[in-house]
């Protein structure tokens, strides 16, 4: 293979080079991360420490997971109606007030009060939530539509560096230097982000046929999304991926009642997928070419059940971290390319509401994912669990494939449909 085959697949990085605002947004991303990526850490340490329960950890992530839920409910219809900039603003000023909060909270008078973790939770999930809405929604005017894949490479890139990475650094952090000065350092970078949002270009979302209020409004981006040929199908892909393809929550048991390991090799296991979605991430530069991308999602896709199903007949270490690294590759893969495709079909006036659409399908997904797959094991244990659930994935990418034309759509068919109640008829550019 020649030097420039070779280049061909090698991470596109030219909406980083591009003049305008995404190189802006993008830093104000990884500031986010940065910060999210502290909290993961410390709040669990911190709230354990205060209480010793381990269902009281789990509140916080519960609090946290339905502001989050209720933050995809306003921001979509907010992110639609009023400057994108100014949601990216408020989400960077909640993230800061937030950190401090938690940094404050740990000098109280009689120690940190979990009230205050709560409040910090809540506040962090509903108004950072709306930010991330409004962000994506940024991206199509920023980098227009044949960057699209690429920017979601560098999207996806970052999330699974700082889902690795992040973490682990916070907790040589707290390790060194505490929960309190961790949260302080991190609203000082938060700072940076405000700093950086006050730089954005203005991103009022064009004006569309649904302009009205009330329920009608709010409903746009999901009446779009069911009704449209190519986001539909995208959607229950999305979905059926976070319910039946995500099997760490089996980890645990599986490592030690199947492979017989220990936490050494648990650890190694949870880290193959976000491993193999940053090798999928860096080979990219192909998917601005694809041709069909729909039919690549579907691979995609099918590879993640695939995956997992490999993943219960893995009787050792070695295979079962090969089937998580196809597993990753598949999801970053598949996320690239759906969300590209996504925005590319989406009317502007509707971009905040279908993205609100796209994380709610994520978040609840994920969780009801998380719970199938403990009853599953409950009933089957965890390798028929794992054997079930990505067999049952792939079929619904079959069985969605062959039914939804929408996704054997060239790539110059996914221009936006007009208004919310798109036909898949002949869209605008």
């Amino acid at each position: 293979m020649t030097a420039s085959s070779l280049s061909s697949f090698a991470m596109d990085l030219s909406p980083l080079r591009t003049p305008g605002g995404f190189r802006i947004l993008f830093a104000v991303r990884l500031v986010s991360l940065l910060g999210g990526g502290y909290r993961m850490v410390a709040l669990p340490l911190q709230v354990y420490a205060l209480t010793g329960s381990s269902v009281l950890v789990a509140s916080v992530s519960v609090v946290n997971g339905l502001s989050s839920f209720t933050g995809t409910l306003v921001g979509g219809p907010l992110a639609d109606r009023v400057d994108r900039r100014r949601l990216v603003l408020a989400g960077a000023v909640a993230e800061a007030v937030v950190v401090s909060l938690f940094a404050a909270n740990t000098v109280l008078p009689g120690g940190a009060r979990l009230e205050m973790v709560y409040l910090g939770a809540a506040v962090s999930g509903c108004v950072g939530t709306t930010g991330l809405i409004a962000q994506q929604s940024m991206v199509p005017a920023l980098v227009g539509p044949a960057r699209l894949p690429a920017a979601g490479a560098l999207f996806a890139l970052t999330a699974q560096i700082g889902a690795v990475a992040t973490p682990a650094l916070g907790g040589l952090v707290v390790a060194a230097f505490g929960v309190g000065a961790g949260f302080a350092g991190t609203a000082v970078v938060a700072l940076f982000a405000i700093a950086a949002s006050l730089f954005l270009p203005r991103a009022r979302p064009e004006e569309g046929g649904d302009a009205g209020g009330g329920i009608g409004r709010a409903l746009g981006g999901a009446v779009f999304a069911v009704r449209d040929p190519v986001v539909r199908p995208l959607m229950v892909l999305g979905f059926s991926q976070a319910l039946l393809a995500m099997p760490l929550v089996l980890i645990p048991e599986f490592t030690d009642t199947v492979l017989g390991a220990g936490p050494e090799e648990a650890g190694l296991l949870y880290a193959a997928p976000a491993a193999g979605a940053v090798a999928a991430s860096l080979t990219s530069g192909w998917t601005g070419r694809v041709r069909r991308p729909g039919a690549v999602v579907c691979a995609a896709v099918g590879l993640c059940g695939a995956a997992v199903a490999c993943l219960g007949l893995s009787r050792s270490v070695p295979l079962a971290l090969a089937a998580l690294l196809l597993l990753g590759c598949g999801q970053a893969l598949e996320e690239i390319l759906r969300y590209a495709l996504v925005q590319s079909r989406t009317p502007d006036e509707l971009r905040g509401r279908v993205s609100g659409v796209w994380l709610a399908q994520a978040t609840v997904g994920g969780s009801l994912g998380v719970s199938l797959m403990g009853a599953l094991a409950a009933l089957l244990g965890p390798a028929a669990a794992l054997l079930a659930a990505g067999s049952a994935c792939t079929a619904v990418v079959a069985s969605t494939a062959a039914a939804e034309r929408g996704l054997r759509r060239p790539r110059d068919a996914d221009a936006p449909a007009h208004g919310a109640g798109g036909d898949g008829g002949a869209g605008h550019t």
